[in-house]
């Protein structure tokens, strides 16, 4: 049993006594006691109130508290709360038409899962029975879930401490980001070149018989918002196509309206083999995932049997959120909202950066963004090294207590503070919440040389 302070409540005490807390030393552990959300904001059990500028873990997109999920999730619940995932019924029939038409080129067959991790896990067994072929090739800087095969694909160092026991078959190549280019190119379109060609050799050396797919997050995520340079998604896929090689786009985190469009890859203009996704999906109300695949790869399983399941794959009360969540997005113009929004937030941002020297990079695309802090602007030093120890964190453990104190929740890693409201947000809270970090980034400011 550990004790916090004498002023620690018997709730939070319970929670540490009982519960293993993710990504966390459990010891001395401090985690806010929720009392209730609502919009872009929740409040703790002592009355303080947070701005929810990371939509928790980039998931609640449409804010807290919305009336039409809740009834949704009620009125299937008083209609049937479970039945096995081979059932057919009209709620599944319908959200299984809406995600066709909401997804780019001819992906219209869906295979429910219960979060992304188990989506990316799906997926590439799919690639790989389709394909015959068993090597996946990902990027370092991504992350993909917490799950054996899905941690293996991701280059994120959360996998280290597990990484002797992890998935095989997966090949890593470098990020395509140029302001951190591998190659020390002098222009995007150059990093580009140099990421393909890359691509194409790694291709070459791992041989292309036994490539079944090359996975991408739509846009990047918690790796940084790393900013793809334009044409390297269609680069890609083109490569895949040339070798017969799949292509799988990571929509966990950047699908249903975070940049904007329904799914990030759509910003590229490409459009995947297989697309995953989950969290936004319902608004991060529920616990879903899903893997969309083009007509071809469903056309496969028409004569072969699909070895895929899960018990709470398509449940019911889930597939009701998902639906009341995509009506959500449509009627209230959210998709509309993040790119207007974003683009309001980016303009902030670059005026943050002006007079901030901690402030090395600003990268946003519709409400999924960042800011790279650097201890110096020309050399790029970043404020926290990648996969930074505990002693590399003091700058950034002091922002983090700032943002905490003035009421700004939002995720920090290493030297990256995410920006990534949920999808209603509006002017004022922007404001407000821009207002807190250009205070506290007077702190990380110190520490620039």
């Amino acid at each position: 049993m550990q004790t916090l302070t004498q002023n620690t409540s018997t709730v939070v005490q319970d929670c540490l006594d009982h519960t293993l807390f993710p990504w966390a030393k459990q010891a001395g552990f401090k985690p806010l006691e929720i009392d209730y959300a609502q919009g872009v904001h929740f409040y703790t059990t002592d009355g303080k109130k947070y701005l929810d500028f990371s939509s928790q873990l980039i998931n609640m997109n449409i804010g807290h508290g919305n009336a039409e999920i809740l009834k949704a999730v009620t009125e299937q619940m008083q209609r049937f709360s479970f039945v096995t995932p081979a059932s057919a019924y009209e709620l599944k029939a319908e959200l299984g038409k809406k995600l066709a038409a909401i997804a780019p080129g001819n992906l219209n067959k869906v295979f429910y899962t219960v979060g992304g991790a188990e989506a990316n896990e799906n997926a590439i067994k799919i690639a790989r029975l389709v394909t015959g072929r068993h090597k996946i090739i990902t990027l370092y800087q991504s992350y993909h879930g917490a799950t054996y095969g899905a941690i293996a694909l991701s280059g994120d160092p959360r996998k280290f401490p597990v990484d002797k026991s992890l998935m095989p078959h997966v090949v890593h190549i470098e990020n395509p980001h140029f302001y951190r280019c591998p190659w020390g190119t002098t222009n995007e379109e150059t990093c580009k070149e140099k990421a393909l060609e890359q691509l194409e050799r790694v291709i070459k050396y791992e041989g292309e018989e036994n490539i079944a797919a090359i996975l991408l997050e739509g846009e990047s995520g918690t790796s940084g918002c790393l900013k793809y340079p334009k044409g390297y998604w269609k680069g890609v896929s083109a490569i895949a196509k040339k070798y017969g090689i799949l292509t799988i786009s990571d929509e966990v985190m950047s699908g249903f309206g975070r940049t904007g469009k329904w799914f990030g890859v759509e910003n590229h203009g490409a459009c995947p083999d297989i697309m995953t996704m989950a969290k936004g999906i319902t608004g991060g109300y529920l616990p879903l995932g899903a893997v969309m695949v083009n007509d071809e790869i469903a056309a496969f399983f028409n004569h072969h049997v699909l070895p895929l399941g899960l018990t709470n794959a398509a449940h019911p009360v889930c597939l009701a959120a998902a639906l009341a969540a995509i009506k959500v997005y449509e009627t209230g113009g959210l998709l509309e909202n993040a790119t207007k929004m974003g683009d309001y937030i980016e303009q902030h941002l670059f005026e943050i950066q002006k007079h901030h020297p901690s402030v090395g990079d600003v990268r946003i695309t519709g409400l999924l963004g960042c800011l790279e802090l650097v201890k110096n602007k020309n050399t790029r030093e970043p404020m926290a090294p990648f996969n930074a120890k505990a002693g590399e964190m003091e700058a950034m453990n002091k922002l983090s207590a700032r943002l905490n104190e003035s009421g700004l929740f939002t995720i920090l890693r290493w030297n990256y503070l995410f920006v990534a409201p949920p999808l209603i947000i509006n002017r004022e809270a922007a404001d407000h919440g821009l207002t807190i970090i250009d205070e506290a980034l007077e702190l990380t400011d110190k520490y620039c040389k």
